[in-house]
Protein backbone atom coordinates (compact mmCIF):
# COMPACT_ATOMS: atom_id res chain seq x y z
CA UNK A 1 0.00 0.00 0.00
CA UNK A 2 1.11 3.15 -0.55
CA UNK A 3 2.10 5.13 2.29
CA UNK A 4 1.62 8.91 3.37
CA UNK A 5 4.82 11.44 3.31
CA UNK A 6 6.45 11.74 6.63
CA UNK A 7 5.96 15.96 7.50
CA UNK A 8 7.55 17.71 10.27
CA UNK A 9 4.44 17.57 12.33
CA UNK A 10 5.23 13.33 12.14
CA UNK A 11 8.49 13.91 13.77
CA UNK A 12 7.28 16.33 16.14
CA UNK A 13 5.01 13.73 17.50
CA UNK A 14 7.50 11.14 17.48
CA UNK A 15 10.28 13.67 18.88
CA UNK A 16 8.20 15.40 21.69
CA UNK A 17 9.36 18.60 20.06
CA UNK A 18 7.21 21.26 18.21
CA UNK A 19 7.14 21.41 14.50
CA UNK A 20 9.52 25.08 15.25
CA UNK A 21 12.26 23.16 16.62
CA UNK A 22 11.92 20.53 14.35
CA UNK A 23 11.75 22.24 11.08
CA UNK A 24 15.09 24.91 12.71
CA UNK A 25 17.35 21.45 13.38
CA UNK A 26 16.52 19.78 10.21
CA UNK A 27 17.56 23.24 8.74
CA UNK A 28 20.90 22.81 11.06
CA UNK A 29 19.97 26.69 12.00
CA UNK A 30 20.89 28.07 15.53
CA UNK A 31 19.76 28.04 18.59
CA UNK A 32 19.17 24.09 18.81
CA UNK A 33 21.05 22.27 21.37
CA UNK A 34 23.45 19.34 19.19
CA UNK A 35 21.72 16.26 21.17
CA UNK A 36 18.02 17.56 20.25
CA UNK A 37 19.56 18.74 16.80
CA UNK A 38 21.04 14.95 16.30
CA UNK A 39 18.27 13.16 17.66
CA UNK A 40 15.59 14.82 15.45
CA UNK A 41 18.08 14.25 12.03
CA UNK A 42 18.12 10.14 13.41
CA UNK A 43 14.10 10.44 13.80
CA UNK A 44 13.48 11.98 10.63
CA UNK A 45 16.41 9.22 8.58
CA UNK A 46 14.35 6.89 10.77
CA UNK A 47 11.34 7.19 9.86
CA UNK A 48 12.19 8.70 5.84
CA UNK A 49 11.82 12.22 5.57
CA UNK A 50 12.24 14.16 2.76
CA UNK A 51 12.86 17.60 2.68
CA UNK A 52 10.71 19.85 -0.05
CA UNK A 53 13.42 21.64 -1.92
CA UNK A 54 10.66 22.66 -3.91
CA UNK A 55 8.50 24.55 -1.22
CA UNK A 56 12.26 26.36 -0.04
CA UNK A 57 13.16 27.28 -3.03
CA UNK A 58 9.96 29.01 -3.65
CA UNK A 59 10.36 30.87 -0.62
CA UNK A 60 14.35 31.48 -0.64
CA UNK A 61 14.89 31.93 -4.71
CA UNK A 62 17.54 29.30 -4.36
CA UNK A 63 17.04 25.94 -5.56
CA UNK A 64 21.11 24.89 -4.06
CA UNK A 65 21.68 23.13 -7.40
CA UNK A 66 24.23 23.76 -10.02
CA UNK A 67 24.10 22.37 -13.80
CA UNK A 68 27.47 21.14 -14.96
CA UNK A 69 27.02 20.64 -18.68
CA UNK A 70 29.76 18.56 -20.44
CA UNK A 71 30.82 17.44 -24.10
CA UNK A 72 31.33 13.14 -23.17
CA UNK A 73 30.82 11.47 -19.82
CA UNK A 74 32.27 8.32 -20.61
CA UNK A 75 35.96 10.40 -21.52
CA UNK A 76 37.14 9.89 -17.90
CA UNK A 77 38.56 13.02 -18.06
CA UNK A 78 35.12 14.88 -17.91
CA UNK A 79 34.15 12.11 -15.10
CA UNK A 80 37.06 13.18 -12.94
CA UNK A 81 36.26 16.99 -13.26
CA UNK A 82 32.64 16.00 -12.22
CA UNK A 83 33.53 14.58 -9.05
CA UNK A 84 35.85 17.26 -8.20
CA UNK A 85 33.14 19.83 -8.82
CA UNK A 86 31.00 17.81 -6.71
CA UNK A 87 33.33 17.54 -4.40
CA UNK A 88 33.75 21.67 -4.11
CA UNK A 89 30.07 21.89 -4.12
CA UNK A 90 29.57 19.96 -1.40
CA UNK A 91 31.61 22.40 1.05
CA UNK A 92 28.57 24.84 0.12
CA UNK A 93 25.82 22.77 0.12
CA UNK A 94 25.24 22.62 -3.51
CA UNK A 95 24.23 19.51 -6.17
CA UNK A 96 25.38 18.95 -8.90
CA UNK A 97 22.67 18.10 -11.71
CA UNK A 98 24.65 16.82 -14.95
CA UNK A 99 24.10 16.55 -18.25
CA UNK A 100 26.19 15.54 -21.18
CA UNK A 101 25.96 16.48 -24.86
CA UNK A 102 27.81 14.50 -26.73
CA UNK A 103 29.56 18.01 -28.54
CA UNK A 104 26.13 18.38 -29.98
CA UNK A 105 25.14 22.27 -30.12
CA UNK A 106 21.84 21.65 -30.38
CA UNK A 107 22.09 18.83 -27.37
CA UNK A 108 24.25 21.78 -25.61
CA UNK A 109 20.81 24.30 -25.98
CA UNK A 110 18.62 21.65 -25.06
CA UNK A 111 20.89 20.93 -22.15
CA UNK A 112 20.52 24.44 -20.88
CA UNK A 113 17.43 24.95 -21.57
CA UNK A 114 16.37 21.88 -19.48
CA UNK A 115 18.53 23.52 -16.64
CA UNK A 116 17.26 26.80 -16.58
CA UNK A 117 13.90 25.31 -16.42
CA UNK A 118 14.61 23.59 -13.28
CA UNK A 119 15.68 26.79 -11.62
CA UNK A 120 19.57 25.81 -11.40
CA UNK A 121 21.27 28.46 -9.49
CA UNK A 122 24.18 28.42 -11.95
CA UNK A 123 26.32 26.90 -14.78
CA UNK A 124 29.64 25.42 -15.41
CA UNK A 125 29.27 24.54 -18.89
CA UNK A 126 32.32 23.29 -21.19
CA UNK A 127 30.98 24.66 -24.70
CA UNK A 128 30.93 22.49 -27.77
CA UNK A 129 31.60 26.25 -29.37
CA UNK A 130 29.88 25.50 -32.98
CA UNK A 131 28.31 28.66 -32.26
CA UNK A 132 27.48 31.26 -29.86
CA UNK A 133 23.85 30.59 -29.52
CA UNK A 134 24.34 28.96 -25.73
CA UNK A 135 25.92 31.28 -24.58
CA UNK A 136 23.54 34.11 -25.73
CA UNK A 137 20.61 31.93 -23.85
CA UNK A 138 22.27 31.84 -20.77
CA UNK A 139 22.79 35.68 -21.07
CA UNK A 140 19.35 36.51 -21.88
CA UNK A 141 18.14 34.33 -18.86
CA UNK A 142 20.35 36.45 -16.33
CA UNK A 143 21.93 32.81 -15.27
CA UNK A 144 25.28 33.09 -13.55
CA UNK A 145 28.04 30.56 -15.72
CA UNK A 146 31.46 29.82 -16.10
CA UNK A 147 33.22 27.67 -18.81
CA UNK A 148 35.41 25.30 -18.03
CA UNK A 149 38.10 24.19 -20.57
CA UNK A 150 37.14 26.86 -23.13
CA UNK A 151 36.79 30.18 -23.76
CA UNK A 152 35.75 32.23 -26.88
CA UNK A 153 37.34 34.84 -28.27
CA UNK A 154 34.14 36.92 -29.76
CA UNK A 155 32.11 36.68 -25.85
CA UNK A 156 33.70 38.20 -22.89
CA UNK A 157 32.79 35.27 -20.02
CA UNK A 158 34.20 34.42 -16.97
CA UNK A 159 36.02 31.28 -18.06
CA UNK A 160 38.81 28.24 -16.27
CA UNK A 161 40.55 26.71 -18.40
CA UNK A 162 44.41 25.16 -19.00
CA UNK A 163 47.41 26.31 -20.80
CA UNK A 164 46.80 25.21 -23.67
CA UNK A 165 49.47 26.86 -25.72
CA UNK A 166 51.98 25.49 -23.47
CA UNK A 167 50.65 22.33 -23.27
CA UNK A 168 51.11 21.65 -26.54
CA UNK A 169 54.17 23.06 -26.99
CA UNK A 170 55.73 20.63 -23.60
CA UNK A 171 54.42 17.57 -25.56
CA UNK A 172 55.84 18.73 -28.37
CA UNK A 173 59.05 19.89 -27.21
CA UNK A 174 59.68 16.13 -25.22
CA UNK A 175 58.78 14.31 -28.31
CA UNK A 176 61.19 16.29 -29.91
CA UNK A 177 63.90 15.72 -27.28
CA UNK A 178 63.75 11.69 -27.53
CA UNK A 179 64.84 11.75 -31.07
CA UNK A 180 61.43 12.53 -33.00
CA UNK A 181 61.45 14.50 -35.88
CA UNK A 182 57.92 13.37 -37.65
CA UNK A 183 55.38 14.65 -35.15
CA UNK A 184 51.30 13.55 -35.87
CA UNK A 185 49.32 15.83 -34.16
CA UNK A 186 45.48 14.39 -33.88
CA UNK A 187 43.67 17.59 -32.95
CA UNK A 188 39.84 18.56 -31.84
CA UNK A 189 37.92 20.62 -34.12
CA UNK A 190 39.49 24.36 -34.65
CA UNK A 191 36.40 25.40 -34.03
CA UNK A 192 37.23 24.33 -30.05
CA UNK A 193 39.73 27.23 -28.45
CA UNK A 194 42.05 24.36 -26.96
CA UNK A 195 42.55 22.89 -30.13
CA UNK A 196 43.79 26.23 -31.61
CA UNK A 197 45.87 26.70 -28.98
CA UNK A 198 47.39 23.10 -28.82
CA UNK A 199 47.96 23.47 -31.67
CA UNK A 200 50.21 26.76 -31.28
CA UNK A 201 51.89 25.30 -28.75
CA UNK A 202 52.82 22.61 -31.23
CA UNK A 203 53.59 24.83 -34.01
CA UNK A 204 55.93 26.84 -31.39
CA UNK A 205 58.17 23.48 -30.63
CA UNK A 206 58.55 22.67 -33.88
CA UNK A 207 60.02 26.47 -35.16
CA UNK A 208 62.50 26.28 -31.87
CA UNK A 209 63.86 23.23 -32.74
CA UNK A 210 64.16 24.33 -36.49
CA UNK A 211 61.69 22.06 -37.82
CA UNK A 212 58.96 22.35 -40.76
CA UNK A 213 55.67 22.46 -40.09
CA UNK A 214 53.45 19.62 -42.29
CA UNK A 215 50.26 20.29 -43.21
CA UNK A 216 49.87 16.06 -43.63
CA UNK A 217 51.00 15.79 -40.29
CA UNK A 218 47.83 17.99 -39.01
CA UNK A 219 44.74 16.13 -38.58
CA UNK A 220 41.37 16.78 -36.76
CA UNK A 221 39.11 14.25 -35.64
CA UNK A 222 36.11 13.98 -33.64
CA UNK A 223 37.30 14.77 -29.49
CA UNK A 224 34.48 12.29 -28.76
CA UNK A 225 35.57 8.74 -27.66
CA UNK A 226 35.76 5.47 -30.22
CA UNK A 227 36.17 8.07 -33.21
CA UNK A 228 40.60 7.74 -33.15
CA UNK A 229 40.70 4.41 -34.69
CA UNK A 230 39.77 4.52 -38.50
CA UNK A 231 41.80 7.61 -38.46
CA UNK A 232 45.19 5.76 -37.60
CA UNK A 233 43.79 2.72 -39.69
CA UNK A 234 43.79 4.56 -42.52
CA UNK A 235 46.80 6.96 -41.96
CA UNK A 236 49.18 3.59 -41.57
CA UNK A 237 47.22 1.79 -44.64
CA UNK A 238 48.19 5.03 -46.84
CA UNK A 239 51.73 5.13 -45.32
CA UNK A 240 52.09 8.17 -44.02
CA UNK A 241 55.08 8.48 -42.14
CA UNK A 242 55.15 9.48 -38.80
CA UNK A 243 57.15 8.62 -35.37
CA UNK A 244 55.34 10.53 -32.68
CA UNK A 245 51.65 11.23 -32.17
CA UNK A 246 50.77 14.11 -29.66
CA UNK A 247 46.95 14.00 -28.88
CA UNK A 248 44.49 16.25 -27.93
CA UNK A 249 43.41 14.27 -25.04
CA UNK A 250 44.19 10.98 -23.12
CA UNK A 251 41.44 8.65 -24.60
CA UNK A 252 42.68 9.93 -27.90
CA UNK A 253 46.00 8.72 -27.24
CA UNK A 254 44.94 4.86 -25.62
CA UNK A 255 42.75 4.65 -28.84
CA UNK A 256 45.76 5.44 -31.05
CA UNK A 257 47.94 2.74 -29.13
CA UNK A 258 45.17 0.25 -29.51
CA UNK A 259 44.81 0.85 -33.44
CA UNK A 260 49.18 1.20 -33.72
CA UNK A 261 49.53 -2.19 -31.83
CA UNK A 262 46.78 -3.54 -34.20
CA UNK A 263 48.88 -1.96 -37.24
CA UNK A 264 51.66 -4.37 -35.39
CA UNK A 265 53.41 -1.17 -34.83
CA UNK A 266 55.17 -0.75 -31.08
CA UNK A 267 54.40 1.64 -28.59
CA UNK A 268 57.53 3.42 -27.88
CA UNK A 269 60.08 1.79 -29.75
CA UNK A 270 58.35 2.39 -33.13
CA UNK A 271 56.33 5.30 -32.38
CA UNK A 272 56.10 7.36 -29.07
CA UNK A 273 53.00 8.56 -27.83
CA UNK A 274 51.95 11.73 -25.73
CA UNK A 275 48.23 12.62 -24.62
CA UNK A 276 46.56 15.92 -23.02
CA UNK A 277 44.57 15.26 -19.65
CA UNK A 278 46.85 13.11 -17.07
CA UNK A 279 43.55 10.51 -16.22
CA UNK A 280 46.19 8.54 -14.79
CA UNK A 281 46.17 10.66 -11.56
CA UNK A 282 42.96 9.14 -10.74
CA UNK A 283 43.17 5.68 -12.63
CA UNK A 284 45.23 2.83 -12.30
CA UNK A 285 45.67 1.71 -16.41
CA UNK A 286 47.69 -0.71 -17.73
CA UNK A 287 49.47 1.85 -20.03
CA UNK A 288 51.91 3.78 -18.47
CA UNK A 289 51.14 6.84 -20.69
CA UNK A 290 53.04 10.10 -21.37
CA UNK A 291 50.77 13.74 -20.57
CA UNK A 292 49.95 16.72 -20.53
CA UNK A 293 48.47 17.68 -16.91
CA UNK A 294 47.07 20.39 -15.23
CA UNK A 295 45.92 19.87 -11.45
CA UNK A 296 41.97 19.13 -11.47
CA UNK A 297 41.21 19.84 -8.13
CA UNK A 298 42.37 23.75 -8.40
CA UNK A 299 40.44 23.66 -11.36
CA UNK A 300 37.22 22.89 -9.90
CA UNK A 301 37.97 24.77 -6.72
CA UNK A 302 38.59 28.09 -9.28
CA UNK A 303 35.19 27.76 -11.48
CA UNK A 304 32.92 26.40 -8.17
CA UNK A 305 34.27 29.65 -6.70
CA UNK A 306 33.58 32.03 -9.61
CA UNK A 307 30.10 30.80 -10.02
CA UNK A 308 29.15 31.47 -6.22
CA UNK A 309 30.69 34.49 -6.55
CA UNK A 310 28.29 35.83 -8.86
CA UNK A 311 25.25 33.54 -8.03
CA UNK A 312 25.88 35.52 -4.49
CA UNK A 313 26.51 38.91 -6.23
CA UNK A 314 24.24 39.18 -9.10
CA UNK A 315 25.55 43.12 -9.87
CA UNK A 316 29.05 41.88 -10.15
CA UNK A 317 30.21 42.69 -14.00
CA UNK A 318 33.94 41.88 -13.99
CA UNK A 319 34.87 39.10 -15.31
CA UNK A 320 37.38 36.40 -14.01
CA UNK A 321 39.76 34.85 -16.51
CA UNK A 322 41.54 31.86 -14.40
CA UNK A 323 44.49 29.75 -16.72
CA UNK A 324 45.96 26.80 -15.07
CA UNK A 325 49.46 25.89 -15.45
CA UNK A 326 50.22 23.15 -17.22
CA UNK A 327 52.56 20.60 -16.58
CA UNK A 328 54.20 17.45 -18.96
CA UNK A 329 54.10 13.90 -16.65
CA UNK A 330 56.72 11.19 -18.68
CA UNK A 331 55.71 7.71 -18.16
CA UNK A 332 56.39 4.38 -20.42
CA UNK A 333 55.06 5.34 -24.19
CA UNK A 334 57.80 7.96 -25.05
Amino acid sequence: MRRAKVTLKDIARETGFTINTVSRALKNKEGVAEDTRRLIHETARRMGYITNSIAGALRSGETKTIAVIIGDISNPHFSIMVKELENAAKRFHYSLFVINTDEDDEMEYQAIYNALSKKVDGIIICPTQKDDSSIELMRKNGIPFVLLGRRFDTHETDYVIWDDLNGGFLATKHLIETGRRRILYLNGPSYISSSRERLMGYQKALREAGLPYIDELVHEIPVTSGECHKVISELVRDGLDFDAVFAFSDIIAFETIWALNECGIRVPEDVAVVGFDNIQSRLFLPVPLTTVSAPKSRVARRAMGILLRKMRNKDDDSFYHEIIDTHLVVRGTT
